[in-house]
């Protein structure tokens, strides 16, 4: 089963967060990862409102477990976390029906 990278985000410092971006590609691709959202027009009907909105597709739920969890991923969170507020999880997708 696929997952999904579902995060929230709010950019406090965008030269830290740009730095981030570079590196955190880079470091998702390595385990398969695809962005299908990143940033872009949005519509918040609940809940806190985040203006930045990414998801990203792995092939498995490991993939998305080790990616997060990796050296490459981890260094980029070092610019990342003080460069925003932001929420992340990880989501199984169903099989299509």
């Amino acid at each position: 089963m696929t997952a999904l990278w579902i995060a929230h985000v709010r950019i406090t410092d965008p030269e830290g967060y740009g730095e981030y971006a570079k590196r955190a590609g880079p470091a998702l691709a390595a385990y398969g990862g695809v962005f299908l959202a990143r940033g872009g027009a949005y519509e918040q009907l609940e809940g806190a409102d985040f203006p930045r909105n990414v998801v990203a597709r792995f092939p498995s739920l490991q993939a998305a477990h080790d990616c997060y969890n990796s050296p490459a991923y981890q260094e980029a969170l070092r610019y990342g976390l003080p460069s925003a507020d932001r929420s992340l999880v990880i989501v199984e997708e169903v099989a299509p029906a």
